[in-house]
């Protein structure tokens, strides 16, 4: 889920980014993968990333264990010689103890699993074959799987190459939100899939182009998708990459559908939070200053919102009715789980790696395992994640929170 952080946070923000998948991040966006009664933090901020092989090699994966005996692994002296480091393109791993990672005994990995069987969904060559002994283990207690992990997986610290191992957490999530499937009253504000000649210019009209030209308006007749009631929505949508948005079809049934990161018009993101402040407009950037602001200036939202140049485009993904919707897709392709997934910079971590997680923060410490599954453009460097904290407001208002420092453990197959 591709999907855009909240750079607001910078200044006191109060909740996601990716989410940020895609959902591609997406990068939710996604995450990464929707939006109400959340904070303008998450107005504030962008998601992307690559690839690169380690520059040391691994230890070849361990044969899948005979499943009798997986519930048996007693947990292992911590006495073995440690691995070389791992140098990837943003970061080192240094190789250390299971006992250097702060809570490991306290946090319910259990919880962490269905974000790993969705990995293994489409493992790399590293974890394919330890991924038949992940998928064992989905209904072990908490402290098997831990024995598990102990033999199996060796935990590295992931640090810059200039040996810095604190980095910065922030959140993103998928918004909740009211549509239509046609303008009519409030619901005249559309949400788009890509035009046909998107490709044929780069970059592609931006917001305020989009909103006043003849030609840009004729090249999405035709596409949208649906419409919401509030421009400002519509921009948190576009910001987190992704979002479920409830609908009432023709035949009167009600039913959630996603709006999916499909495309950019490839414009570059700018926060309106920061031009607010700039202006020294308001000194709050979070949702309530901002939207205060708004409440005041209703002739000035567009003024506002053409500050940010960029838009994405969606595409649906029609959801079964009456179900809890899964999480949108990430970067990885597989759907995010809420409060277990990250989106990461792949070029210190790759998709599909579990990671151990601290962050420290005034409201909110995590100490947890995680899966790294989405990215987004503003997910840059060695020690760098953006939190999936799932769908609706108050996921919205957890990932408003989140701009606190972090460390990560990567935990790579022996």
């Amino acid at each position: 889920m591709v999907h855009q952080t909240i750079a607001m946070k910078m200044h006191k923000a109060s909740k996601a980014s990716s989410k940020i998948s895609p959902m591609q991040k997406p990068r939710f966006l996604i995450r990464h993968p929707l939006r109400a009664g959340f904070m303008m933090a998450a107005i504030v901020g962008m998601l992307v990333a690559c690839s690169v092989a380690p520059v040391v090699q691994t230890r070849p994966t361990s044969s899948p264990s005979p499943q009798p005996g997986i519930a048996d692994i007693s947990p292992m002296e911590d006495t073995r010689p440690l691995p070389p480091a791992l140098v990837r393109e943003q970061s080192r791993w240094v190789p250390v103890r299971w006992t250097d990672l702060p809570g490991m005994d306290r946090d319910a990995v259990n919880e962490a699993w269905p974000a790993w069987l969705q990995s293994c969904q489409r493992p790399t060559p590293d974890w394919r074959a330890l991924c038949p002994e992940i998928a064992q283990l989905d209904n072990a207690s908490a402290d098997v799987q831990r024995r598990w992990m102990r033999e199996k997986l060796q935990p590295y610290r992931v640090e810059t190459h200039e040996a810095r191992s604190e980095g910065l957490l922030t959140g993103y999530y998928e918004p909740t939100l009211t549509g239509s499937r046609r303008a009519q009253g409030a619901f005249q504000v559309p949400l788009f899939a890509p035009p046909a000649q998107l490709a044929q210019r780069k970059p592609w009209f931006n917001r305020q182009e989009i909103d006043t030209l003849p030609a840009a308006r004729a090249a999405l007749r035709g596409k949208e998708l649906l419409y919401l009631a509030d421009p400002v929505d519509a921009m948190v949508l576009h910001i987190q990459g992704s979002g479920l948005v409830n609908v009432t079809e023709p035949d009167g049934r009600q039913r959630w559908v996603r709006m999916a990161y499909t495309a950019t018009n490839d414009q570059p993101y700018k926060s309106i939070g920061r031009w607010l402040l700039d202006r020294r407009l308001i000194t709050d950037a979070s949702w309530p200053g901002i939207k205060a602001w708004i409440d005041r200036n209703p002739s000035r939202v567009n003024e506002l919102l053409w500050q940010n140049p960029r838009v994405v485009f969606f595409r649906e993904e029609a959801l079964p009715v009456g179900s809890i919707p899964p999480g949108p897709k990430g970067a990885q392709g597989v759907p995010l789980t809420a409060e277990r997934s990250i989106a990461v910079d792949r070029r210190s971590i790759p998709y599909g790696t579990p990671v151990w997680m601290k962050s420290t923060g005034p409201q909110t410490s995590f100490d947890r395992l995680v899966l790294a599954q989405d990215t987004g453009t503003a997910i840059v460097g060695a020690v760098r994640a953006d939190y999936y904290a799932g769908s609706g407001p108050e996921a919205g208002e957890l990932a408003g929170r989140l701009k606190q420092p972090l460390q990560l453990w990567a935990l790579w197959p022996r």
